[in-house]
């Protein structure tokens, strides 16, 4: 396919990595909420939301306006050589959101693979300990120890060697995979007696609502059960909330509805309306067990990302934009399973508030994951004006990571060229 974008692309080839990935070919001039205006004037409705960053949608003007006075005063000093009080004031709001029945502690970072790994160096320095355990279908970032933690070879660790061991591996519980929350527990278990004693480990590591893996949400039953074997063993509970944090399943963290608590909740990506901003936040015991300089980075909560920060926690609260996450997903819910039935499309619909996922499959068994149908749709959308984002071990499932301040009629028009691709898609191809 010709491309429309000939110079930068060219430009690209020659100055930027090919690491680098580029899932749309579309080079973006602006944005505003839930569109995108690209270099040849051409407008597209983000469902992709810089892949969960932006549930405030772009350049919201509450972010925007914040931003704007914080760079009249100061752009950066390193909060550990001046501090200043809007990183204190971030940490306050997000203690406060964090369910558990103790005091709690923050630490402000950039990325997210940063706060995964902050986290882990809290647990250590707690425990004494080093291992630590992650689950099947588990993304938690790009250095070498969250892509020891994160189950997808490829892309992200393909041709870099072995990464860093004492990380284990157990089953996340998907009972539409055949693996139920039993066999899952057992998995666990199978660790401590054949690879790693619960003394050696330092951190169990979940996403209650995994993102690259799928969009599978973890049983409240199964959750229960790993709370009590990190009670039993001292092993530190770490919830990784980069992508299902900041309101997009209907509560601030999705931990709250998980039924019990974490010791330590990384956050991320849509906390700050876009800007990098990441951190920890967790028991007061365990954050403290790191001294002084043992935590944080020079851009660290960086004073703009700070200010976003605040204005995006006013706009959740203001815009009660955490029951309008939980309608927007029975809305999106209803919508696919509408949509995919009248056309007899295999699927399966999962998530939790607007976290929700569409599984596609080449079978009515629904045993044979339409990888290829799944790429024509994303590409066939985003040829109409609607970007969309894959995901899942067999990259099958369409992820909706629309802001949660998406106007009805954006809502409306992607959700409308998502059914024609559909549609189209499943004229020609063998999915039924």
């Amino acid at each position: 396919m010709q491309s429309e974008f000939p110079s930068l692309d060219a430009r690209r080839q020659s100055a930027v990595a090919r690491g680098i990935n580029q899932l749309h070919p579309v080079y973006v001039q602006s944005a505003d909420n839930a569109r995108l205006i690209d270099a040849n004037g051409k407008s597209y409705i983000d469902f992709a939301g810089g892949i969960a960053a932006l549930n405030t949608g772009h350049l919201h003007p509450r972010v925007v306006e914040a931003v704007q006075a914080q760079l009249q005063q100061f752009s950066h000093t390193c909060f550990a050589v001046t501090p200043y009080e809007s990183y204190i004031s971030v940490c306050e709001r997000i203690n406060r959101y964090m369910p558990g029945p103790f005091d709690k502690r923050s630490v402000l970072l950039t990325t997210g693979s940063e706060a995964v790994e902050s986290a882990i160096k809290v647990a250590r320095a707690a425990t004494g300990r080093t291992g630590v355990i992650a689950f099947t279908g588990a993304y938690h970032g790009r250095t070498f120890l969250t892509m020891a933690m994160t189950a997808k070879v490829s892309p992200y660790s393909s041709a870099m060697g072995l990464m860093p061991g004492h990380v284990y591996r157990a089953l996340f519980p998907d009972a539409s995979s055949g693996v139920d929350t039993e066999q899952a527990l057992a998995s666990l278990e199978r660790i401590f007696y054949c690879d790693a004693a619960p003394t050696d480990i330092a951190a169990i590591v979940i996403e209650p609502v995994q993102g690259e893996g799928g969009f599978h949400v973890a049983p409240a039953p199964f959750m229960a059960a790993l709370r009590a074997i990190c009670d039993r063993h001292g092993i530190v509970l770490i919830a990784d909330e980069v992508q299902c944090g900041a309101g997009r399943t209907g509560t601030f963290f999705a931990m709250e509805q998980m039924g019990v608590h974490a010791d330590l909740i990384v956050f991320g990506k849509s906390v700050a309306g876009g800007l990098p901003l990441s951190g920890v936040v967790g028991r007061a015991d365990l954050m403290d067990s790191i001294g002084p300089g043992g935590l944080g980075g020079t851009y660290a909560g960086n004073p703009l990302a700070c200010a976003a920060a605040l204005a995006v926690l006013d706009v959740i609260e203001q815009d009660q934009l955490l029951s309008k996450a939980v309608s927007l997903g029975d809305l999106l819910t209803q919508v696919l399973a509408e949509t995919t039935s009248g056309l007899g499309v295999s699927c399966r619909i999962r998530g939790l508030g607007a976290m929700v996922a569409l599984e596609l499959f080449d079978d009515p068994q629904q045993r044979v994951p339409a990888t290829d149908t799944t790429r024509q749709l994303v590409r066939q959308a985003q040829q109409r004006g609607l970007l969309l984002l894959s995901c899942g071990p067999r990259n099958n499932v369409i992820r909706f990571l629309m802001p949660l301040t998406i106007d009805t009629q954006s809502l409306a028009d992607g959700l409308s060229i998502l059914g024609q691709c559909l549609a189209s898609i499943k004229g020609i191809s063998s999915f039924v």
